[in-house]
């Protein structure tokens, strides 16, 4: 005898789909007066709030439905973190296409492979950009028009573009009587590619519902906070995986929004932070620094500063030390990827942790902390068994959840997924009570020996060391051990410091046999696109690196 499942009840709820559109109208209905600040190529300040952006938004679909950009068309942005960027970011999404924001401290061969692969129909280009849009233009056949993002005074000159288009001309002669289109949710929204440093990039295509769930999900408290009462400066680029997601969930919110241009020098961002009463932003550990720098040469102080979000790469503890007890910043240790949307965990406090001791809060806010609900995470062996939560073992971090890539556009790479998990390439432990820290990425850990030797430790430990300013860790080649750890170190200016000096300083911090072998000083390190030190390259250069340890 059979017995039939009974249906679920269904809920009698209204299922508006959950689009991009619906942020900036919710701006601009409950916030419309809160203000948009925009620092300007010539360092002046433009200002107009959210009622005015959605304005504009809605002439430049017009302009975008004229310019025959279709449903599902990608739009190609080189642009700074500014007020018409912003306006793209819902006037190209909003009327149905696709948003790619393209980094523009790519190479150039890396620039136009991405455009062509994303079969780009416009590119908007700050003016700064024009000498690496005319180095792409004529190997870029599906981008039938350029726009400056400019006023008609400010237009660049060039003989190489084709009927090189004025933002501003365009959206003054646009209406903005236009009505956002509904449609699927899950319709695509936006288009970032990976800086991977091996092989092309990869395109990751977020969806209209991905996108709005991740940004409610950073805008909770143990998120990102973002809300009314903040006033945001994403530092982190437009370009870099939509700013975390910021342009949304400051707009979602209320939050009145700074955006700081191309200016992302130390005096530049301190200035701006000052004068417009900055609480809270984001950014990679190489911004900080030279923010950080800054202030202490000049004996400076924050007044409004009170928070900021830390990722990209691991935050070295001096820095967060600096913050916290120098500055009074508190800081939040965030992890993801462009695959991710990029927002998986976030490094803050919870009750029970609020009356230990300053050092222990400090060694859990080290860690990249807890996934947020929409996330979920584990660590498996080689073989793919999963590991205890013990904040000891070592294990491959896998992902997945509601903002997390399944396939790369157009399947490039094929299957992704592992058994409907996405391989994030971290090595990772996470704690009994879900705390999570990046030991290293799973082509930078040293093996040695058959052991594990993860390099983010070492670099943080050396950071700790007031000379060093800059620090990163890589194995080379050991006829015994297979690989050792060598130091690569850039001292802090004026400061003075030895190899075994370094190499004293871990110790009773670390395993014996973790100790790097040996230290070079070096100028500088290389830093990628996205502000990553390039240890491919280190490698590289160190191939031949032989250490005169035993």
């Amino acid at each position: 005898m059979s017995h039939d499942r009974k249906s679920p009840l269904i809920g009698q709820m209204m299922s508006d789909p959950l689009l991009i559109s619906g942020i900036i109208q919710h701006a601009d209905r409950h916030f419309g007066g809160n203000e948009i600040v925009s620092r300007e190529a010539d360092g002046s300040l433009h200002r107009y709030n959210y009622r005015d952006c959605h304005r504009r938004a809605r002439q430049m679909a017009h302009v975008i439905k004229h310019l025959q950009v279709e449903m599902g068309d990608r739009v190609a942005t080189l642009a700074w973190n500014d007020f018409r960027h912003l306006e793209l970011y819902y006037a190209v999404s909003g009327s149905g296409a696709v948003v790619h924001t393209i980094n523009p401290r790519l190479h150039v061969d890396q620039i136009a492979y991405i455009v062509n692969h994303a079969e780009d129909k416009c590119l908007f280009f700050d003016p700064a950009f024009l000498p690496l849009v005319e180095a792409v233009v004529d190997r870029c056949p599906t981008v039938k028009a350029f726009i400056a993002l400019s006023s008609r005074e400010r237009m660049p000159v060039s003989t190489v573009i084709p009927d090189l288009l004025c933002y501003e001309e365009l959206i003054s002669s646009a209406s903005d009587a236009y009505r956002w289109p509904v449609f699927d949710e899950n319709a695509a929204s936006g288009l970032c590619y990976t800086s991977g440093t091996t092989g092309n990039p990869k395109g990751v295509l977020y969806s209209h519902r991905s996108t709005v769930l991740h940004s409610y999900a950073s805008a909770m408290r143990d998120g990102l906070d973002v809300s009314a009462r903040e006033v945001v400066m994403p530092v982190v680029p437009m370009f870099h995986v939509n700013a975390w997601g910021l342009p949304y969930s400051a707009l979602m919110t209320g939050a009145k929004l700074v955006l700081p241009g191309a200016g992302l020098d130390g005096k530049s961002l301190y200035d701006l932070f000052e004068s417009e009463g900055v609480t809270f932003s984001a950014g990679v550990p190489t911004i900080w620094l030279g923010l950080l720098g800054y202030v202490e040469q000049n004996k400076l102080r924050f007044s409004t500063f009170k928070r900021t979000v830390i990722g990209g790469a691991a935050c070295p503890p001096s820095m967060m030390k600096a913050f916290r007890h120098e500055h009074g910043v508190e800081v939040v240790h965030g992890w993801g990827m462009t695959e991710m949307s990029p927002l998986g965990t976030t490094g803050t406090l919870q009750n029970h942790h609020l009356n230990l001791p300053s050092e222990a809060q400090d060694a859990i806010l080290q860690k990249q902390g807890n996934a947020i609900f929409g996330v979920d995470l584990k660590i498996v062996d080689d073989h793919g068994q999963e590991l205890p939560w013990d904040g000891k073992t070592y294990g491959n971090l896998l992902v997945k959840g509601s903002w997390i890539v399944e396939s790369y556009f157009k399947n490039e790479g094929g299957s992704i997924l592992d058994n409907g998990w996405f391989p994030t390439g971290d090595v990772a432990t996470i704690t009994h009570d879900g705390y999570m820290q990046i030991t290293d990425r799973s082509k930078d850990v040293i093996k040695s020996g058959g052991e594990w030797i993860g390099t983010v430790e070492l670099e943080n430990i050396a950071m700790d060391h007031p000379a060093v300013q800059q620090a990163a860790c890589i194995g080379v080649a050991h006829p015994k051990w297979d690989e050792r750890p060598l130091l690569l170190v850039v001292k802090r200016p004026g400061a003075a410091v030895s190899k075994d000096e370094l190499i004293g300083f871990y110790a009773g911090k670390v395993a014996k046999w973790w100790v790097p072998d040996d230290v070079c000083f070096v100028e500088s390190l290389p830093i990628g696109a996205t502000g990553k030190v390039l240890k491919n390259r280190l490698r590289e250069q160190f191939k031949d690196f032989r250490s005169s340890a035993t």
